[in-house]
């Protein structure tokens, strides 16, 4: 139930703008102060949250909070609660080590990712970023017959590293084109959730077999795609990529691309956010997209408001539904 009483709202440290029905709710249920106009650096979360013994901090993707700087969060924080899926900006070793719980989003974003991993897919193969620049310079000349020529993405084999709920709804998307589905995952499915879909116990056996291959899996890990697993795929692959860029060597990407090994990659995630490796952005095959993998209004409200679910669950002593523990 939430309280209005203003004695009993517990602070809260919003350290990133919300969706304003987001920050309404937030502002009935804590005390949050004067609203951030921007996602706040650490160094100014420490510094409020300190200054208003915060019990709560709400962050997203993009405010980092390492372990040097949840060792110096005051002892009134007991909950990091991120509107995001990952959770590789959080240190969750350092986070329990100060008995600080931490909480994701998780469910209510599948759907709009698994709709940009698809729009990546289509936008690689078919040449969009070349073709849109066609446009932007005024059409002047029409391609040949043989020019400017992408691959057919109906019937194509699409093989997805990762098979929780992103990548099943991706598999969902891609058997609408007709395209035969192979998935790596830790574990294997149960039957009912392959919906046909045909498991690899090994990436590396996989891999050969990917005419496409879409990365659906958290980071803060080694990198999956290595100039190994690139040299794995076959000629004129596709690499599509909307969950974490710490899974792709980017070096080794650039390579692939430039010996033609792979046709096109599709990425909305990079290893440097916002400052990413502009020789992405200039080679002519490649189909690059902000980190908007939930942004849609409707997501992003609802990432906010189970943020907030999360963070009213532990400051009142119940369960918090979506702890992420180490």
């Amino acid at each position: 139930m939430e309280t209005t009483g203003h004695a009993l709202r517990p602070p809260v440290l919003v350290a990133t703008p919300y969706p304003e029905v987001a920050m309404a709710r937030a502002e009935r249920l804590f005390d949050i102060g004067s609203r951030a106009s921007r996602m706040m650096r650490s160094a100014d979360v420490l510094e409020a949250a300190r200054r208003r013994e915060a019990q709560a901090i709400l962050i997203s993707v993009g405010l980092v909070l390492g372990e040097a700087e949840i060792e110096q969060l005051p002892a009134s924080v007991r909950i990091i609660s991120t509107a995001s899926v990952g959770f590789d900006h959080i240190d969750l070793a350092a986070a329990a080590r100060r008995g600080v719980l931490v909480s994701n989003t998780p469910d209510v974003l599948t759907d709009a990712t698994a709709d940009l991993a698809m729009l990546l897919i289509l936008g690689a193969c078919r040449r969009v970023k070349e073709n849109m620049q066609i446009m932007a310079e005024g059409w002047v000349r029409s391609n040949g017959f043989s020019e400017g020529l992408g691959l057919e993405v109906t019937g194509r084999t699409l093989g997805i590293v990762g098979m929780g709920r992103i990548g099943r709804a991706l598999a969902r998307r891609a058997r609408g084109f007709g395209m035969p589905i192979l998935y790596h995952n830790r574990t294997r499915l149960p039957e009912d959730l392959e919906e046909g879909a045909t498991y690899f116990a090994n990436l590396e056996d996989m891999l050969p077999e990917c005419a496409i291959l879409s990365l659906n899996l958290p980071g803060g890990r080694a990198p999956v795609m290595t100039r190994d697993a690139f040299a794995r795929l076959p000629d004129q692959a596709v690499l599509v990529n909307a969950a974490r860029g710490s899974l792709v060597d980017e070096e080794a990407l650039l390579e692939a691309l430039a010996s033609g090994r792979l046709a096109a990659a599709g990425l909305d995630v990079y290893r440097r956010e916002p400052g990413f490796d502009r020789r992405l952005a200039e080679h002519p095959r490649t189909f690059l997209l902000p980190h908007v993998g939930s942004a849609t209004t409707e997501t992003r409200l609802a990432m906010a408001m189970r943020a907030i679910d999360n963070v009213e669950a532990a400051l009142a002593g119940r369960p918090v539904p979506d702890e992420v523990r180490v």
